[in-house]
């Protein structure tokens, strides 16, 4: 699997990505870091502690990590969370929890086949 099939498969903007960080090497170096990032899992953290002012930032945090990396779905996700919550509130649509939990499996999923087969 190459890095722009791997973005391919979760509808990323390596474009985007490689025009921001000045070129493809460094692309595939950013997106790598993303597997250890933390902010997805203080959100699940935050959100079963039922404190959602820190799930708030945690989301808010995941969405521009997720736009910077071109993460274009799971930023999506996560904005659409992030709003949700905006003032420390609990989502009334709790399906935004389980679309961003979806979403960052599906990339996560597609960051570990790339780095597999690399």
């Amino acid at each position: 699997m190459t890095l722009r099939e791997c973005y391919e498969s979760i509808q990323g903007d390596l474009d985007g990505l490689i025009g921001r960080v000045m070129g493809e090497e460094r692309a595939e170096r950013f997106s790598m870091k993303f597997l250890n990032d933390q902010s997805y899992s203080q959100l699940m953290d935050a959100i079963g502690q039922g404190d959602f002012e820190n799930a708030f930032r945690a989301a808010h945090t995941l969405k521009g990590v997720c736009a910077n990396l071109g993460f274009t779905k799971l930023q999506e996700a996560a904005a659409e969370l992030t709003e949700a919550m905006r003032g420390g509130t609990k989502p009334e649509n709790t399906e935004l929890i389980e679309q961003t939990k979806a979403e960052y499996e599906r990339t996560m999923q597609a960051l570990m086949a790339y780095q597999s087969s690399r």
